[in-house]
């Protein structure tokens, strides 16, 4: 790291969780654990859960919650472990532990959990992840999907087998693999992903990706604090029916300590050989293949012409090429043991979208808005009417000097506002059934 960079003061991070309008209770979890010092930071990083619970009873939020708490706390626990490697046997662990809990007790037998987790350490950011909870990357006006659904739909459409002008016929809630019902998991690992400055992750359950498209998570994210944003996500989510537990956890790179730059001379990460197989060769490899195939075609090329001189040249340049490209797809010293540079687990991303903030998506927010006014009217709540009419002003007034951005800002404050304003309607009307006064199908 370099000298004169604090990295206790380049992470911003929100988190927040809601029932939704259609549960009565939330089997969400989430957790934070930051590095409490430098060293810790080099050598186990930041660590950040989402979980989604499932199982009767109070089964589901037992099995988050055991996630949660278990990842964070097993993970650091394994000091002599690589991140890849300890992360992977963590999550192992933690699915043994839930498992053995559901087995011992009748109410809890079958209970599973979600778990996707991000894992900010000086080689760049790692991705573990089991089940259908997202986390995506935020970089400039690109959202990027890095984890793959466990869902019986992502894996329909891997393998082929889906349709998608007949999507009702497979049910979009169905999850494939999760923690907790089977004694072995196999966990999914990406990255690392170098850090920028600017970066911004999101981890969210499915109740948040199932109802808001992940452009408008990017546009919303990309013009918003974090701690807006993720209340304006959870309250998109809601306006849209809310049928499950929402929870956004949002995490932003603002300095430049933990950044690739400034952590260039990190080490490799050590792997086991489980880990090792799942490696993907450095992205640029491909360039000196090719280099090296249009310098053997010019070598040939020259001889055909009697160029003799010039062809050896070219030969020896593509020889020398794909001796490079070769030796960059393999590891360092003790080579079956180390990520190469480069080099990347998993195949993620698996969805990206560039989401500049634009006429379409505000106009979509301005048409909630009027519906929000048109259920606060036909309701009759008594609503600080003079304010929300100022904000929706205000975003009038960015789209006429086609300011999207600032629109965007204006109108999810409207949004924020009356939401705001809804929910303390209903507290005061106890005898209402939850989800009357929001919802609306």
């Amino acid at each position: 790291m370099e000298q004169g960079l604090n990295w206790n003061d380049c992470l911003a991070h929100v988190e927040a969780t809601d029932v939704g309008m259609r549960r009565s209770n939330n089997q969400d979890s989430y957790a934070v654990l930051l590095a409490s010092n430098a060293e810790n930071w080099q050598r186990r990083g930041h660590v950040f859960v989402v979980a989604d619970g499932m199982g009767a009873h109070a089964a589901g939020e037992l099995a988050s919650k055991m996630a949660a708490d278990g990842i964070p706390h097993n993970y650091y626990k394994l000091r002599e472990e690589s991140s890849p490697d300890a992360i992977r046997k963590t999550i192992r662990q933690v699915n043994e532990e839930i498992h053995r809990r559901g087995q011992a007790n009748a109410e809890f037998h079958g209970m599973g959990t979600t778990a996707s987790v991000l894992v900010l350490v000086p080689q760049g950011a790692l991705v573990a992840h089991v089940g259908d909870s997202r986390v995506y990357r935020l970089r400039g006006a690109r959202i990027e999907q890095l984890t793959f659904d466990h869902s019986l739909v992502w894996e329909m459409t891997a393998s082929g087998q889906y349709n998608p002008n007949l999507p009702n016929l497979v049910p979009k809630n169905i999850i494939t693999r999760s923690l907790g019902p089977h004694k072995n998991v196999q966990v999914d690992l990406e990255g690392p992903f170098p850090l920028e400055v600017g970066d911004t992750f999101l981890l969210c359950s499915d109740g948040l990706s199932g109802q808001v498209k992940d452009e408008e998570m990017g546009v919303i994210m990309g013009t918003m604090p974090p701690a807006e944003a993720a209340q304006v996500l959870i309250d998109l989510a809601n306006l849209r029916g809310g049928p499950d537990n929402i929870t956004v956890l949002i995490v932003r790179v603002t300095g430049p300590a933990i950044s690739a730059r400034a952590n260039a001379q990190a080490e490799p990460l050590a792997l086991a050989d489980e880990v090792a197989a799942q490696a993907a060769a450095p992205p640029a490899t491909g360039k000196f293949w090719l280099g090296a195939g249009i310098l053997l075609a010019a070598a040939v090329a020259l001889a055909a012409f009697e160029l003799y001189l010039f062809a050896a040249g070219a030969l020896v340049l593509a020889v020398g090429l794909a001796t490079w490209g070769f030796l960059q797809r393999m590891p360092p010293e003790n080579a079956a043991h180390y990520l190469a540079p480069g080099a990347r687990l998993g195949r993620g991303p698996y969805r990206a979208w560039d989401c500049p903030p634009n006429e379409a998506l505000v106009s979509n927010l301005g048409l909630l808005i009027e519906q929000l006014r048109e259920a606060a009217t036909d309701g009759q709540w008594s609503v600080d009417w003079t304010k929300f009419n100022a904000y929706s002003a205000q975003g009038k007034a960015a789209i006429d000097r086609r300011d999207y951005a600032q629109a965007v800002r204006e109108y999810s404050r409207a949004l924020r506002f009356m939401m705001n304003e809804l929910r303390s309607q209903s507290r005061r009307r106890p005898g209402e059934a939850d989800g009357d006064v929001l919802s609306r199908d």
